[in-house]
């Protein structure tokens, strides 16, 4: 053999072990990447194997493991959508896969503890029951079609997580000495009734409500949030029965409270409050129109009869893919685009 010809034959054997070692860091890399991604998916599989066993708690008559099972499972509901951005794993299917799981945990779940804890002798008190579980379902089908199954800063409506921990909670706040001393006497089965009918109607409304903060240590705005994030945790593992109840009752009404109050102050929002940051806004999702004069009672600056309006040559703005048609007057009513994973 000339030396050519083996220098030939090396550059064939070499071309083809550096394919073969190729091929096989692919393999490993397809096998990781699918390992992480049932990562967020075994979360969210965790979420429904507690919302399970809480209804199972529930059959059995043991309500305040059934509340702690559901606690245990928003807990993984937090977590599994972390994982997934954090991993980079997120997908369609796994926001359908949370939606119904969801749909298990914080609908049919609570729903069940409410008609076995205050609705057996009554003929018609499970309609509360079924309008609340109704809710969940709606609030799940809207969430995904609005927000992509993420929600960004804000959630549009009361979370389903929080309204379910409502009311399975107040079990074992109702267990509490501080509240067989202060409140027992009250009628319970009729103010509970009262309590699903109204988040009920948060989970459909157009309230926004903060989602929790991620922990940031970079600003004085964001270590305050991170202490009293720390805060709150430290007290709903050292007093859970306390804790949790009033903390999502106080978040529900927090969130009502303050829409009417900024409502009441005519202080409307700059921006779509679904929307995160403008840097984020992906170039392919649909445009979403937000017009706040229908809550403000103002008329249409764009209106006839109105000065500066179409007809008076002012200066028009300049149209934007996806905007309005070229010649529509500047106005109070702006475009923002819906976030989607």
């Amino acid at each position: 053999m000339s030396p050519r010809d083996a220098r030939r034959r090396w550059r064939r054997l070499r071309s083809n072990g550096s394919r073969r070692d190729s091929g096989r860091a692919q393999i490993r890399r397809q096998r990781l990447r699918r390992g992480v991604i049932i990562l967020p998916s075994a979360f969210t599989i965790g979420n429904l194997f507690f919302g399970a066993y809480a209804i199972v708690a529930a059959l059995r008559g043991d309500f305040a493991w059934s509340a702690w099972f559901l606690v245990f499972a928003a807990t993984l509901d937090l977590l599994d959508g972390r994982v997934a951005r954090f991993t980079r794993t997120g997908s369609d299917f796994g926001a359908e896969l949370d939606s119904l799981t969801d749909a298990v945990s914080f609908g049919v779940a609570p729903a069940l503890v409410m008609i076995l804890l205050y609705f057996q002798e009554s003929d018609w008190g499970w309609l509360a029951a079924f309008a609340y579980l109704a809710a969940v379902v709606i609030r799940l089908a809207r969430f995904n079609v609005e927000q992509g199954g993420e929600a960004r800063r804000h959630f549009h409506g009361l979370p389903t997580p929080a309204a379910g921990l409502i009311l399975v909670t107040h079990y074992p706040f109702s267990r509490t000495p501080f509240f067989q001393q202060n409140l027992a006497s009250l009628p319970w089965p009729e103010i509970m009734v009262i309590v699903m009918v109204l988040i009920s109607i948060l989970m459909l409304s157009h309230v926004p409500y903060a989602r929790m903060p991620a922990i940031d240590l970079k600003s004085r705005a964001g270590v305050a949030r991170t202490a009293l994030l720390a805060g709150g945790l430290g007290m709903a593992v050292a007093f859970p029965a306390y804790w949790f109840f009033p903390a999502f009752a106080a978040y529900a009404l927090w969130g009502l409270l303050r829409s009417v109050f900024l409502g009441l102050l005519d202080r409307l929002p700059e921006r779509d409050p679904l929307m995160d940051t403008p840097d984020e806004l992906d170039s392919d999702v649909e445009p979403r129109d937000v017009d706040y004069h229908e809550l403000t009672h103002e008329r249409d600056p764009a209106g006839p009869g109105r000065k500066g309006g179409a007809s008076s040559g002012q200066h028009e703005r300049t149209p934007r893919p996806g905007g309005h048609e070229p010649g529509a007057h500047e106005s109070d009513s702006f475009q923002r685009k819906e976030i989607r994973s």
